[in-house]
């Protein structure tokens, strides 16, 4: 499956915003840094609660297992944000699309650019990808964007890792008896 650079990168920021905490508007500060989000006010409570909300949305298509229910997620996410496809070369950027309406508060920016990346899913029949981490004290959202749809932790390297030497300890443990 193809995924072009700006679906990827919404889809990544989708992720970061369901695995982060929410807590003060110094955080959503930090998200827009991280994930290059231009043309952003000065955020504030309001600001944290219409994102807070945004969240939930796109935690319930990661969580919905019907493809119907999703798209009907989707549709009502894109509709409410006033998606206003238009082409756009901006801060050193090649010319790409932007779902939002000019001057879209933050939430708006995220619900109609993050519901179209998931919507673009969707119609590839790639929902399957947007996935919960198997370990039993983790749950974080991720995107699975192996190739043969396998990854089944948020991090290899944490989770994985520690999972499996968990299974090999408890193996060693039990040839040892």
């Amino acid at each position: 499956m193809l995924i072009n650079h700006d679906t990827r990168c919404t889809l990544d920021g989708i992720v970061d915003l369901l695995n982060m905490d929410l807590d003060a508007p110094d955080a959503l500060e930090g998200f827009v840094e991280r994930h290059d989000i231009s043309n952003v006010g000065p955020l504030g409570e309001s600001d944290l609660a219409a994102v807070r909300s945004i969240r939930q949305r796109f935690a319930q298509v990661f969580d919905v297992e019907d493809t119907r229910a999703t798209a009907e997620l989707l549709n009502a996410l894109v509709a409410e944000a006033g998606t206003t496809p238009r082409l756009t070369d901006h801060d050193g950027y090649d010319w790409h699309v932007h779902y939002f309406a000019p001057g879209a508060s933050l939430a708006e920016h995220l619900a109609a650019d993050g519901g179209m990346a998931l919507a673009f899913l969707l119609v590839e029949g790639e929902l399957e990808r947007l996935r919960r981490c198997e370990a039993p004290d983790c749950g974080r959202a991720f995107v699975d964007l192996s190739r043969n749809r396998s990854r089944r932790y948020c991090d290899g390297r944490t989770c994985g890792n520690r999972l499996h030497v968990a299974a090999y300890r408890a193996r060693r443990r039990g040839t040892a008896d």
